[in-house]
Order: structure tokens, then C-alpha cells, then sequence
């Protein structure tokens, strides 16, 4: 089995955990470390981010 690839960027994750608040729980224990919750606001927010880049080169 091959190992598992993220699709995000590990500095759009950075990013996104700055601007959320969690980014010092990252850095102490790792990506594994943050809660289920942030993990869910974490993927809403790229979604956001995506949906965002999609409208603007529509224009």
C-alpha cells in the first residue's frame, strides 16, 4: 500500500493554522496533535480559499 499524500500544501496548512489559531499546538505536537474540530475548520477554510481563487479567474 502506497503511503498517504496530502493534497494541501504544507504551507497553505501552516497558513490556514496561523489564521486559526492553532498553529502553536502544530508546532509542540505535530499535525496529529490538533483537535478533530480544527482538522473540520482546517478543510472548510481551504474549500473557502479554493471556491474564492475559482470566482476570481472567472471574472
Amino acid at each position: 500500500m502506497s503511503p498517504r499524500r496530502g493534497i494541501m500544501s504544507n504551507d497553505l496548512k501552516v497558513e490556514i493554522a496561523k489564521e486559526l489559531g492553532f498553529y502553536d499546538t502544530v508546532q509542540k505536537e505535530g499535525w496529529g496533535g490538533i483537535k478533530s474540530r480544527d482538522a473540520g475548520n482546517m478543510v472548510k477554510r481551504a474549500v473557502q480559499i479554493a471556491e474564492e481563487s475559482l470566482a476570481e479567474n472567472k471574472k
